[in-house]
């Protein structure tokens, strides 16, 4: 941890998505969080009020749009205005979880491209730059005309495994959309992968088809970038054990964990999911079966990067 970051024209600021997150961040570079107040009128009218000068300043505004996604938008775009006319000299949105980004092109007749609409609200209200983790689709970059920024979770990820000293290990990918990410993982584990071919009848619900790989007698570790209401993953979990896998680890990026989530972990063979702090977890989802890494130190070291100009392309990797 820095004891005192030299340049006084980079702020930090969080919003209410994940506040713990943004101290860590904001103690990591070695500055204070900025003051804000975020108040809301009695119809629920969001109110936000910055209590001190960004005149001149490069502002980071910290802010996953996780549940309650709509109402974190909103703070979002609500402060991107307050700066603005704030006059910040740059406003660059941290956001460790981009919301809405499953919805990235058009799957059926008729239907929306709303990670495109919320590139297009952040840039409209005034952003200068996104700084973001394991967008779930890498062309949603291409929806902005600004800098986007896109770290990476699966060095942290591989690491806690790498830690743990697991023998004779695979990597799976739950799906064939996932499979770069397993690649990615097992190279620095230097281990072999699997794929689960699934069919997926409608949203949330996913069906086991096939496996592709050697799993039989290794230990599993399976890599996803979300898990929302963890039916593919306890699916794929059970499905690798009935097949002949030893055990079985997974992993994400960020863990959404809606709805039956937790029970369904709960009740799996996963012996344990790793996760990150790009998401905030509730005390009921704090289970022991869930292990949480922080994303701070790479989130905090991006920033600094950023702010004095220096290449970013090195904490891709």
């Amino acid at each position: 941890m820095s004891t005192g970051y030299k340049d006084s024209s980079l702020k930090v600021f969080t919003l209410n998505s994940n506040p713990e997150l943004a101290e860590a961040i904001a103690a990591n570079i070695g500055v204070e969080l900025g003051k804000i107040s975020v108040t809301a009128f009695s119809d629920g009218e969001i109110q936000i009020n910055i209590e001190e000068s960004i005149r001149g300043c490069d502002v980071y505004v910290v802010q996953s749009t996780c549940a309650p996604v709509n109402q974190h938008m909103m703070e979002l775009l609500i402060m991107i205005d307050a700066l603005k006319r704030a006059s910040a000299k740059t406003i660059n949105i941290v956001m460790p979880y981009y919301g809405y980004a499953r919805q990235d092109r058009k799957a059926r007749a008729r239907e929306p491209i709303t990670a495109k609409l919320v590139a297009d609200l952040l840039q409209t209200a005034g952003a200068s730059r996104v700084i973001s983790l394991d967008l779930h689709a890498p062309q949603i970059q291409g929806f902005f005309d600004i800098p986007v920024d896109q770290l990476v979770g699966v060095p942290i990820l591989s690491e806690h495994f790498t830690e743990k000293n697991l023998g004779d290990i695979v990597v799976v990918s739950p799906d064939h959309g996932g499979v770069v990410r397993a690649r990615q993982m097992a190279d620095r584990l230097k281990a072999p992968i699997a794929i689960i071919d699934k069919r997926r009848p409608r949203p949330n619900v996913s069906e086991v088809m096939n496996i592709v790989g050697n799993i039989e007698g290794k230990t599993a570790i399976l890599i996803d970038d979300i898990i929302d209401t963890a039916g593919t993953i306890t699916i794929g979990a059970n499905a690798l054990i009935e097949n002949g896998a030893k055990e079985v680890y997974a992993c994400c990026t960020h863990p959404v964990l809606s709805g039956p989530a937790i029970e369904r972990i709960q009740n799996s063979k996963i012996k344990e999911l790793v996760v990150t702090d790009t998401i905030p977890l509730s005390p009921e989802k704090r289970i022991e079966k869930v292990t949480q890494l922080s994303v701070a130190p790479l989130i905090s070291e991006a920033i600094v990067r950023v702010h004095e100009l220096q290449s970013v392309s090195i904490l891709f990797d």
